[in-house]
C-alpha cells in the first residue's frame, strides 16, 4: 500500500513494514547493506501529520515510525525515528495492529497526537507515565474495531 493509505487508515501503534522491493545484499557488502536497510525495515507508527502550507509551497502529509532504541545499562541513549512523506515511493504494509485491550499513552501538542508508549493494560500504562514523568499524557484503550482514526476509548489518566 502507499504512504497515503498508511496515513489515512493505519492506527497509531501499528507495526508498519516498508520496502523498496530490492533484494537484500549479502552481509559482506556493508555499504550496500546499510543503504538497503534505509529503504527496507519496520517500525511502530507513532505520529501522523497533515500537510503543512508555507507561503511558497505545501509540505506533504507525513507519518513517523519508531524503529528502535540504543541503550546502555537500562538507559536509552538514542531513539531511532524515521519519517516518511505521503509522496514516498516505498511500499508499506501494516504488519500488526494493536490488540484490543492494549492502552496507548498519547501526548497532544501542536494540533498533533504522538504515541509515547503502547502498554498491555491501564495499570502498566499508568506505571510507565509515573516512571517517565509525562504529566500531560492521556490514555486510550484500543477497541475491538480500531479502523477509525480516533482508535479507541479515551480514559482519564
Amino acid at each position: 500500500m502507499s504512504a497515503t493509505t498508511i496515513i489515512d487508515t493505519a492506527p497509531l501503534g501499528a507495526l508498519i513494514r516498508y520496502t523498496d522491493g530490492s533484494p537484500k545484499p549479502p552481509s559482506r557488502f556493508t555499504k550496500k547493506l546499510a543503504a538497503w536497510e534505509r529503504s527496507n525495515g519496520m517500525g511502530r507508527l507513532v505520529k501522523k501529520e497533515p500537510p503543512r502550507p508555507y507561503p511558497t509551497w505545501t509540505a506533504p502529509a507525513t507519518f513517523t515510525l519508531h524503529e528502535g532504541n540504543f541503550a546502555s545499562d537500562g538507559v536509552i541513549l538514542v531513539t531511532i525515528m524515521r519519517s516518511h512523506s505521503a509522496d514516498s515511493t516505498l511500499v508499506f504494509e501494516v504488519a500488526e495492529k494493536p490488540r484490543a485491550g492494549q492502552v496507548r499513552v498519547l501526548l497532544d501538542f501542536g494540533g498533533n497526537t504522538e504515541l509515547l508508549h503502547l502498554a498491555e493494560s491501564v495499570t502498566v500504562a499508568e506505571l510507565w507515565i509515573a516512571k517517565e514523568g509525562y504529566r500531560n499524557a492521556r490514555l486510550e484503550i484500543v477497541g475491538e474495531d480500531d479502523s477509525d482514526r480516533a482508535g479507541g476509548t479515551e480514559i482519564a489518566a
